[in-house]
């Protein structure tokens, strides 16, 4: 009997390409090639898994043309990537990697506020460009962190890993919004106290964004939100691009409507919007939250996972659409 074919559309671990391979007909993608979305279907014909990364988009114009597709695995916890809603039509499974990722991501998300808050990267360009020839009082002076208000738009597990950091390792206020309210023993675990959006907004001193993307979460930080925040706030986006209105974000850090902004992740990522790359007060990184090796290791374990679940005993670790798995 012939193995499952499966297509591996981003360069990953060898270990990965291996352990796949003593189930599957593997194609893989060593040298990481950008592929269009037509070479990305015409790899994926005749395949009956695929081992994406958050990047292939998964939609009714892929699944039509690859009829034999099964699953996809994302190696990312997020899935926005996916259109859910077509590929249950089309009885293909989705699955994502939670869990693997929390503490690294809220570690991340944390070094990002702090260096946010207290103008690293602003302070770095400064001396590598030759700039500092003495010492000032007020040179590069930010934000405090400890003893300060913490917002957490979102408060799943990366938002109360962030949560947990403040409010026990630097004796933060924290406070958050989130579509429905934790339970009481998950908030005291925190020490976080449920509020309105605009109320967090127009009160903390630190707010972070840890939603999901969806259509309904497009543009929750725009313009009119940013207005309701302090002057002298900070602003961290670890969720996805499209969360922030980018361009209206650029546009209050320019006018210094908030004092800074981190972001990991953009609109139409990996372009940035130019704007972006002219201010000063603004921490950028190219989606790299979840990257420590560990936790890449057990993100490609858990898709890989997933797929040789799927594929071999029609059951898998972490569904998206579990109604497919129903329907078996």
């Amino acid at each position: 009997m012939s193995k499952p074919h499966v297509l591996v559309a981003r360069a990953v671990f060898p270990e990965t390409i291996s352990k796949l391979e003593q189930h599957f007909e593997v194609e893989s993608n060593p040298g990481d090639e950008t592929w269009s979305k037509a070479q990305f279907i015409q790899k994926l014909k005749g395949k009956q898994g695929v081992f994406t990364t958050g990047s292939e988009r998964i939609d009714a114009e892929v699944l039509d043309a690859c009829p034999e597709l099964r699953i996809c695995a994302n190696m990312a916890v997020g899935f926005n990537n996916f259109d859910v809603d077509a590929m249950t039509a089309h009885g293909v499974l989705g699955t994502n990697a939670p869990d693997v990722l929390t503490e690294t991501t809220a570690d991340f998300g944390f070094a990002l506020l702090m260096a946010t808050a207290r103008r690293i990267t602003e302070s770095e360009h400064y001396l590598r460009a030759g700039k500092w020839t003495k010492w000032s009082f007020d040179m590069f002076a930010g934000s405090d962190i400890h003893g300060s208000t913490l917002g957490i738009i979102g408060m799943g597990r990366i938002g109360q890993g962030i949560a947990r950091r403040g409010a026990h390792g630097f004796g933060m206020k924290v406070i958050y919004h989130n579509r429905s309210r934790l339970d009481a023993s998950l908030e005291a675990a925190c020490k976080a106290s449920y509020v309105g959006k605009e109320e967090l907004l127009g009160t903390a001193d630190h707010v972070v964004l840890v939603v999901p993307y969806s259509p309904a979460s497009h543009h929750t930080i725009g313009a009119a939100e940013l207005a309701l925040m302090k002057p002298t706030a900070t602003l961290v986006n670890v969720a996805r691009g499209g969360i922030v209105d980018d361009a209206a974000l650029a546009v209050a850090l320019r006018e210094r409507r908030i004092a800074a902004a981190g972001l990991d992740v953009f609109e139409g990522e990996p372009k940035v919007h130019p704007d972006l790359l002219t201010v000063p007060n603004v921490v950028l990184t190219p989606h790299i939250a979840s990257a420590t090796i560990p936790t890449r290791r057990a993100m490609a374990d858990l898709a890989s996972d997933n797929l040789i679940g799927f594929l071999t005993t029609g059951k898998a670790l972490t569904p998206v659409n579990p109604q497919v798995l129903a329907a078996r």
